[in-house]
């Protein structure tokens, strides 16, 4: 199926963000860019500065193009709420609204991945992938997510906000940035006090930071599913770590190839039975979030029981590379996520509930305040 069998005349693919992982967020959204471009997609990159300014770039572009911020010739842009969006100068005072059938989000981290973005876009009337809103926020909160899980009955290992309070289970801990992921952030120390102080000192806890207990002998798995044109998952990899116990961001996005060469076996070698219930444990999260799109969650198996362990809303290049060759090709995994962006367009909650009748029935001011006691 093509882009115009899909109603698809033209895309944006947005990328870069005030996020430690703007970086990667460029390499997946060039990749995407490159992806769609090859099909035939009229595509229209977005690049998003590290201080919130927007710019409409060339397609083909490569990383080196972004070492210095916006690439030469790239096109300044204006956002306008709640409408007409972005904007480009024209003439005298005027400007020209850019148009686009939906947006693809290929921003990690930070406000483009925790349903910020989406939230502003939602405003503007803009078909952006990912979400919604709140479903992205829940899935970069560690902390929430776990919960959320754990009230489902999906089985998850015990995490708890680090702080004074000592957990109810002993190290050593593994701590995490509560809002954030790639493994950006992530140490592994041997007591509590250590948590606590590497909590205190790191740029990349200071939003807060979680613990859980680390276990050296568990094994790394991931598994990605689409909810597009119906529920699906992808083939199971398992990351391989290096010495220092961890998957790091260096064992992720420091090869020339990026993640797709990133050290894995794929497909994990896992008897039938754990691929099984990763693929069903998957769709729980789908169905107690409603976190949509292309999403990946990260597993740990541990003496045969399966825990999961984080969602990633807008996983590295998109989780394309999960997805085994001879299967749905990696641009018509694109091509149907954006459909459903499309399709859900107008879907926000009403403004309003029976509009004036509070209003109306208020009385004056000054006599709620009274009923409020002393100002």
């Amino acid at each position: 199926m093509t882009a115009a069998d899909l109603s698809l005349s033209r895309v944006a693919v947005i990328f870069g963000g005030a996020s430690p992982e703007h970086d990667v967020s460029i390499l997946t959204g060039l990749q995407c860019e490159r992806v769609l471009s090859e099909v035939g997609v009229d595509v229209q990159p977005l690049y998003w500065t590290r201080t919130g300014e927007w710019y409409a770039c060339a397609r083909g572009l490569e990383a080196r193009d972004f070492l210095d911020g916006a690439p030469k010739d790239a096109a300044r842009l204006e956002l306008r709420l709640p409408s007409p969006g972005f904007v480009t100068k024209k003439g005298l005072g005027g400007v020209k609204a850019m148009e686009f059938d939906a947006a693809l989000n290929c921003c990690h981290g930070g406000a483009g991945e925790d349903g910020g973005l989406n939230s502003l876009f939602e405003f503007a009337a803009l078909p952006l992938t990912g979400g919604p809103a709140a479903a992205a926020a829940l899935g970069m909160d560690k902390l929430a997510f776990g919960a959320v899980l754990r009230s489902a009955g999906v089985p998850v290992l015990d995490r708890v906000l680090v702080g004074e309070q000592e957990p109810p289970f002993a190290g050593p801990y593994i701590v995490k940035p509560r809002f954030g992921g790639s493994s950006i952030g992530i140490e592994i120390v041997d007591d509590w006090n250590t948590a606590k102080a590497l909590a205190a000192s790191s740029v990349q806890l200071r939003q807060g930071a979680v613990a859980e207990a680390f276990h050296a002998d568990a094994v790394d798995l991931n598994l990605a599913y689409r909810t597009a044109p119906q529920f699906a998952v992808s083939m199971l990899e398992r990351p391989l770590r290096t010495g220092d116990g961890i998957y790091s961001y260096a064992d992720k996005y420091m090869q020339s190839e990026g993640l797709v060469a990133a050290p894995r076996e794929m497909p994990a070698k896992v008897p039938p039975e754990i691929e099984a219930r990763a693929a069903a444990l998957a769709r729980q999260v789908r169905d107690c979030t409603d976190i949509r799109g292309l999403v990946r969650v990260d597993f740990l198996l541990r003496q045969d029981e399966l825990f999961v362990n984080e969602v990633n809303t807008i996983p590295g290049a998109m989780g394309l590379y999960l997805w085994p060759s001879g299967g749905t090709s990696a641009s018509q995994l694109l091509l149907d996520l954006l459909a459903e962006t499309k399709s859900l367009r107008g879907r926000g909650a009403p403004t309003s509930f029976e509009p004036g009748a509070a209003l109306r029935a208020a009385g004056g001011i000054s006599s709620k305040l009274g009923q409020i006691g002393a100002v």
